[in-house]
């Protein structure tokens, strides 16, 4: 009896429940972190893009700078453009979603701003 007390640790089922969850939030941090890294590439992209002068410029040079970082999520004609003073303010906001099984999704809402 007295041994039974002193010992600790995981039952057999219970290391199997935590590699379960492990493994789930793997495979899910594995979806989230590329949308993460795209949306820093947006963001300087968009940082790139603010010093055009007018809208078409800003457009056109965000389309360049989408085409070498591969951002397929976002394009210049979804940019709103604007003036703060006498700089040109770039901003955008977009959704991205992860489908994880069935009718469930991850949504993750990316916004941001030129500096």
């Amino acid at each position: 009896m007295k041994l039974k007390r002193q010992q600790q640790g995981l039952t057999f089922m219970g290391l199997i429940i935590v590699g379960v969850l492990l493994a789930v939030a793997g495979v899910v941090f594995a979806q989230v972190v590329p949308t993460y890294i795209e949306f820093i590439a947006v963001q300087k992209a968009v940082d790139k893009a603010s010093v055009g002068s007018t809208v078409a410029e800003v457009r056109n040079i965000f389309d360049k700078a989408a085409t070498i970082d591969d951002i397929r999520t976002i394009s210049g004609k979804d940019l709103t453009v604007g003036k703060e003073g006498a700089r040109v303010v770039v901003s955008f906001a977009y959704i991205r979603e992860i489908h994880l099984t069935g009718p469930a999704y991850l949504v993750m809402k990316y916004e941001g701003r030129s500096k």
